[in-house]
């Protein structure tokens, strides 16, 4: 096992790594920006080092002085968390020429799964079913026009290297096609430097159904149960539970004996979850595969019980999987949702600056709170708006939901602006309580309604 790792991230996700270190006997190093040098992760860390200026750019995404910082420290392995550099097959690759050992997938897997139309096309050959649409890459309007006659509007124009939205257009008519795929490939250039573009149909009334799978370098594979993350604007998760309302344990099965085959057929190694989109009659349809762990983690840990931190770095070591299939089981019900310093009113425009005083009601039977937070602590405007996620376990999805209600209400941060408000409005809606919401109901039908429930009490 390894006596020291170094953490390649920041706020929460990177205190959460260092809090699974601890409790193995692993030495934990954290990287931090200027702007973040009394962060929460900074303090807790054993040892500490700067990496660089305020932007992302200048600390974060900077390969070399994060490098320069793991050989000066003598960390033994990096572990990337999510966002930033956790999946740039490159700097994967730099870890491990430099002898370091990373906490993730190969390099060349990160490559393959971050390309999404190569992605696409390796799921369908591992006899994953796929979303109908293109094959490789579209370069110019010509291509996707052939495709769109081919399959029909609407359809989803997507940057094959993209992410969080970014070179990504619905296309509803064919008079639309032209500037949509010029607009799209020009964001997907200049956010990714990459302008190839792939085309899906649009699925209509369908929920975004993920997976999460571990597999160790001897090929032992186990799933967790499914995760239902289909609210969701800007394409940008807001609320994620597990198990998924109207999922069966047929269903389940099934579910994880493709994403076993997908494994199998990638020799996956450490953990990933493979997204999907599950039509009206239950089908299911590969859309993409993340290849770190992800901020809805904690739900699949509170089903399970599994540290899904410990078992990324105990495969990285080396180490077999320490559970088997027949170990995982659907315990109870977990929701989480993401806390942000943002102006939901003010259409979400970020909010930075110093937290006077903050509550978060950890007290109570199946309450976890993933937060970096603290009085006095500085919300930066460099990085994601993300300040920390409440998540709850209970017997079933009603008590889970009525745990979700009450510490959302109990929660009190001053001196930013939070989505608060928002999320206890989106917890108090009706269908969102019986779980009956596909990918499109917030921004179609409840954003639509609490909008205008501000401008009426104005």
């Amino acid at each position: 096992m390894f006596k020291k790792v170094l953490v390649a991230n920041r706020g929460e996700i990177a205190v959460r790594i260092i809090r699974t270190l601890k409790e193995m006997g692993i030495a934990s190093v954290a990287i931090y920006s200027t702007a973040d040098k009394d962060s929460l992760h900074v303090q807790i860390a054993d040892e500490a080092i700067s990496v660089g200026g305020p932007k992302p750019k200048d600390s974060y995404l900077n390969m070399k002085n994060i490098l320069s910082a793991a050989l000066l420290t003598g960390a033994e392995a990096i572990h990337p968390g999510y966002g930033f550099l956790s999946e740039n097959a490159l700097f994967a690759d730099m870890v491990g020429e430099v002898g370091i050992k990373w906490i993730g997938p190969r390099p060349e897997t990160i490559s393959l799964m971050g390309n999404k139309a190569n992605a696409r096309e390796e799921m369908r050959r591992a006899g994953v079913p796929v979303i109908p649409g293109s094959e490789g890459f579209i370069r110019d309007f010509h291509e996707a026009k052939a495709v769109a006659e081919r399959i029909g509007y609407p359809l989803l124009l997507k940057a094959a290297a993209g992410g969080g939205g970014k070179g990504m257009r619905f296309v509803y008519a064919e008079d639309e096609l032209s500037d949509k795929f010029d607009d799209a490939q020009n964001e997907a250039r200049s956010s990714f430097g990459d302008d190839h573009m792939y085309i899906e149909k649009v699925m209509t009334r369908v929920r975004h159904i993920e997976m999460q799978l571990v597999r160790d370098e001897n090929g032992h594979v186990v799933y967790l149960p499914e995760r239902n993350c289909s609210l969701q604007r800007n394409n940008q998760k807001v609320l994620e539970e597990s198990p998924a309302t109207g999922v069966t344990p047929e269903m389940r099965a099934e579910l994880g004996d493709i994403v076993t085959r997908a494994a199998q057929a990638l020799r996956y190694e450490n953990t990933g979850t493979i997204e999907f989109l599950q039509d009206r009659e239950g089908k299911f349809y590969f859309m993409e595969m993340n290849t770190r762990i992800q901020v809805e983690h904690p739900v699949s840990e509170m089903v399970t019980g599994i540290d899904l931190i410990r078992l990324q770095i105990m495969i990285a070591a080396g180490e077999d999987l320490p559970v088997t299939q027949d170990d995982v089981k659907v315990q109870g019900h977990s929701i989480e949702v993401r806390l942000t310093a943002e102006q939901p009113e003010k259409n979400f425009s970020p909010s930075a600056g110093t937290v006077d005083f903050v509550f978060l009601p950890m007290g109570g039977l199946g309450i976890r709170i993933d937060s970096a937070l603290f009085a006095g602590d500085k919300i930066q405007p460099f990085y994601d708006s993300m300040i920390g996620k409440l998540i709850v376990h209970g017997a079933n999805r009603p008590e889970a939901m009525a745990k979700l209600r009450r510490i959302v209400n109990e929660t009190v941060i001053h001196g930013v602006q939070t989505n608060r408000n928002f999320q206890k409005a989106l917890l108090d809606d009706p269908q969102v309580q019986r779980g009956e919401f596909d990918t499109r109901y917030l921004e179609n039908e409840f954003l639509p309604r609490w909008t205008e429930s501000l401008s009426i009490k104005d």
